[in-house]
């Protein structure tokens, strides 16, 4: 079927539109000049009576902004002293906390029960002895309940915290129950054997009856740097554990024979606090740990169960019927405000200090 002829369309060419132009009756106006023709698509001014924005200008017509009111501006003003007001409040208060050491209590009701978080390593007693003094001078607090989550740390400080725990038992004659939950191992048992009784869970780590002395020794760092470490003493021990050199025999003797006397104190102490012979202690203390299915038959624990046994068996014990209130000390986090305020240490730490490591004695499971 043979294609419909599509029409060609030519262009006119110009003598035909001179032409065309010349016998038209009906011809065009002349153009208007550029200044004329803009005129002549202006709006009207002023605008129709009764009627803003025009009508032929309503669908291309920005609103009016609405004029705010004065009190809009006066609340915006309010809010953002109140909230500047807020900021100064906490970072004095934080401040204040951080120069005092105060530890302010939470809770209400008269027949109270002391809850004291012991978690993470153990290197600062007075925060925990803080506490304790707190709490032991309360009268309406009737028991105190540790609730460990530690695999120890310091040597002296697990016995600050120990001797503290004896001490409020004995002149406040408040009951003092350790709680363990995941881990209460080696100075934080150490801390637990001091307590009325001792209640864990029945997969919680408990033990670890041991001592540990460790440092970082880098002598060959500095060999291999080609530094040399100069030391001035006297007394053959004075630099015994200097980190430059390795340890000597007689260095090795003097510092085991500190691990083993701690050792005995260690054994005492948990000895005393359990009210067990220290026959029965040692076979124990081979600085390993046990579950706390385990820890039972062997002594070291009076009680399997979690935290919620251990509060209601202590409420029940010193006379408070039903659901006991719990008060805590207020956390004392370290803020951004605080680290800032340290000399940059905590954001960060001096290089130096990395290599400026000493021996130092610990209770605690690694």
């Amino acid at each position: 079927m043979p294609s419909a002829a599509i029409p060609l369309i030519f262009p006119p060419q110009p003598d035909r539109l001179v032409a065309m132009t010349e016998d038209s009756s009906n011809q065009a106006p002349p153009p208007l000049p550029p200044s004329q023709r803009a005129a002549q698509y202006q709006a009207p001014y002023p605008p129709f009576p009764g009627q803003y924005p025009p009508p032929y200008a309503a669908p291309f017509a920005i609103p009016p902004r609405p004029r705010r009111s004065a009190w809009f501006y006066i609340s915006i003003i309010a809010v953002s002293i109140a909230i500047f007001g807020l900021m100064l409040w906490a970072v004095g208060r934080s401040i204040s906390k951080s120069l005092n050491g105060d530890v302010s209590i939470t809770g209400s009701g008269s027949d109270q029960i002391g809850v004291i978080d012991v978690s993470g390593v153990i290197l600062d007693a007075d925060k925990l002895d803080t506490q304790l003094r707190k709490f032991g001078d309360n009268d309406s607090i009737k028991a105190i309940i540790l609730h460990i989550n530690s695999p120890g740390g310091g040597a002296a400080a697990s016995q600050e915290i120990y001797n503290e725990v004896l001490r409020i038992r004995k002149e406040k004659h408040k009951k003092i129950v350790a709680s363990i939950e995941s881990v209460g191992a080696s100075g934080a048992y150490y801390i637990a054997s001091a307590c009325d009784g001792i209640y864990a869970n029945n997969a919680s780590v408990v033990g670890s009856i041991g001592v540990i002395m460790e440092w970082t020794n880098y002598g060959e760092l500095y060999r291999w740097a080609k530094l040399k470490s100069v030391v001035i003493h006297a007394g053959e021990l004075k630099d015994a554990g200097d980190p430059t050199h390795d340890v000597t025999p007689q260095e090795q003797a003097y510092f085991q024979s500190l691990v083993d006397n701690m050792y005995g104190q260690f054994i005492h102490d948990v000895a005393t606090g359990r009210h067990i012979p220290e026959e029965k202690i040692k076979p124990l203390a081979t600085g390993q740990v046990w579950t706390g299915q385990q820890s039972l038959p062997l002594g070291l624990i009076d009680h399997v169960g979690g935290f919620r046994s251990a509060l209601m068996d202590t409420a029940k014990s010193v006379g408070i019927s039903g659901e006991p209130t719990i008060v805590r000390p207020t956390s004392q986090k370290k803020g951004l405000l605080a680290m800032l305020t340290s000399d940059g240490e905590d954001l960060f730490p001096n290089p130096s200090q990395l290599l400026n490591h000493s021996p130092g004695f610990y209770f605690m499971w690694k």
